[in-house]
């Protein structure tokens, strides 16, 4: 059983990698083998002598198989600016990513690729996120994080997935301002505009238990999760 999921967001910051995180550990507790990649990670830190992106790490760390860090996180830059700004001297490949995400898919039952800031963010000087989730056609989770504006956002964002011909299998919300006081108006309202079912709320927390956040996700039989069906979504 082979199956994958592509996380993309309303925005920067909104909590993609929390949501890869705790999507990893929901097949982990389902006995599924996982893995996850960050393909395109800005903001990143000398290692060892070489780039290395926090978020990447942990999405490596979660994994049920430790694999090399190039593999999951193929662009570290360390400017923590756009990809197409911060890579000038080494923009992103698709193919390279692609390859990468080949290599994945036969090493877990369940692979998870991670997004980097919005739909539209761009890559390189003529690719954006849009681009890379149309190269590895797999059905995507969006992420939304609470707060002003995000009824906006995650209605334009669904739309222009939508668009693009690919399956948005639902979305997260994610509530990462504790200062917004309209939570629940707020994601009862995007349940009524959005045409993708809700699969799950991470309420606002400074620590993320994710072992807790992974027991929200909820999906069902008709979401293809593959603790019920393989997902025939992967290219010949």
């Amino acid at each position: 059983m082979k199956c994958a999921y592509f996380i993309t967001g309303t925005d920067t910051n909104v909590g993609k990698t929390s949501v890869t995180l705790a999507l990893m550990t929901h097949f982990k507790q389902q006995n599924l083998s996982v893995i996850g990649m960050k393909p395109v990670a800005s903001g990143c830190e000398k290692i060892d002598g070489e780039w290395r992106n926090s978020d990447a790490l942990a999405i490596q760390k979660m994994g049920t198989k430790i694999v090399d860090y190039p593999l999951i996180n193929p662009y570290a830059y360390e400017l923590p600016i756009s990809p197409h700004l911060a890579g000038k001297t080494n923009p992103v490949d698709l193919e390279i990513i692609f390859a990468n995400f080949q290599t994945m898919q036969n090493l877990a039952d369940v692979v998870i690729v991670e997004g980097a800031g919005g739909w539209y963010a761009p890559l390189n000087e003529n690719e954006t996120i849009a681009d890379l989730a149309r190269k590895l056609n797999v059905p995507i989770i969006l992420v939304v994080a609470i707060k002003l504006g995000c009824i906006n956002h995650a209605q334009l964002t669904s739309e222009a997935i939508k668009n693009a011909g690919l399956n948005c299998v639902g979305w997260i919300a994610v509530c990462n301002d504790a200062s917004f006081n309209c939570v629940d108006l707020t994601i009862d309202s995007l349940e009524v505009r959005l045409q993708i079912p809700l699969l799950g709320v991470f309420p606002y927390s400074k620590d993320a238990n994710f072992e807790a956040l992974a027991k929200r996700i909820k999906f069902t039989k008709s979401q293809n999760s593959p603790k019920y069906a393989k997902l025939n979504a992967f290219h010949a």
